[in-house]
């Protein structure tokens, strides 16, 4: 299958290229490649790569600087979508859409569902949550896969910050009362991709909004104590101290919610897509990063 990525340098994008190679033509496009913003390009790329899905993997992630960049998180995380939306449709051709955790409040005591209002809290939020809305409306047989707390041996994410601020600091306080399910890029993609082969899709039949994370949860202090506990068995410096702290201690420019787990069992039983547990998968990452 022929399948057209935007979104070239993420950490999705580049799993989806690995992953990919020698079962499908995955061509992934970045900003050097085409204009994001541009409907002809974009319709033009669809074009020249003969694409039979396209995925959405590019978006404005910098949550504390889109309090005051708002412009281009709207640009990327609503125009964009709405436009590739809109000429997937056109062409008849599966797209999938990947969004955010941080479309909620934090407010609801169990995993959040695919069905559950969303209530953004920032400014990241509220653009990925247009993003969604635009693509709904234009195309309703379009999934829209959110997801939370992606990270890989590659690009920008909480495990490769920690491996570095653990290396250079006797003390670290990490916030304990936010709650997520950290997902492993690599399984992502290959949720991506099964989702892009299912038939219900290429019908047309099972387009909707969908989650996807790795499997358990765990506070970002949780989660920076298994990164530091598996660096150290495999000879890493670690810090002496982690100190587990309240958001509150920690402010920052954009609110998160407190509580952003997400239920996938809808994406399991629709497309028969399981979640590896956090763990299971950080282990990996790891053997890789610290390989």
């Amino acid at each position: 299958m022929r399948i057209l990525v935007i979104g070239r340098h993420g950490q999705v994008a580049t799993a989806l290229a690995r992953l990919g190679a020698g079962v499908h033509d995955v061509t992934c496009l970045g900003h050097d490649d085409v204009n994001a913003l541009v409907k002809a390009e974009l319709d033009d790329a669809v074009t020249r790569t003969g694409a039979e899905a396209v995925i959405n993997a590019a978006a404005y992630t910098a949550v504390d600087k889109a309090e005051t960049d708002q412009d281009a998180a709207y640009a990327l995380n609503q125009r964009l979508p709405r436009l590739l939306a809109e000429i997937s449709a056109a062409r008849g051709v599966p797209f999938i859409h990947l969004s955010t955790d941080y479309v909620f409040d934090g407010s609801k005591a169990a995993p959040y569902l695919p069905t559950d209002p969303i209530r953004p809290v920032s400014i990241y939020g509220a653009s990925k949550a247009t993003g969604e809305i635009a693509v709904r409306v234009a195309n309703p047989a379009a999934a829209i896969l959110r997801t939370a707390w992606v990270y890989s041996e590659t690009g920008s994410n909480f495990v490769k910050r920690m491996l570095e601020l653990g290396a250079e600091r006797d003390e670290l306080r990490i916030v304990d009362d936010q709650l997520g399910n950290p997902t492993f890029a690599d399984d992502l993609a290959a949720a991506c991709l099964r989702l892009a082969a299912h038939p219900g899709l290429r019908a047309g039949s099972a387009g909707g909004i969908y989650h996807y994370a790795g499997h358990g949860d765990v506070t970002w202090y949780g989660f920076a104590q298994a990164i530091f506990a598996e660096a150290s068995r495999r000879g890493r410096r670690t810090p002496q101290r982690v100190l587990a702290i309240t958001s509150d201690q920690y402010p920052t420019p954009a609110r998160r919610p407190a509580n952003s787990r997400l239920d996938c069992a809808a994406t399991e039983a629709t497309f028969s897509v399981a979640s590896q547990s956090w763990r299971d998968a950080l282990k990996t990452c790891l053997d890789r990063l610290l390989a």
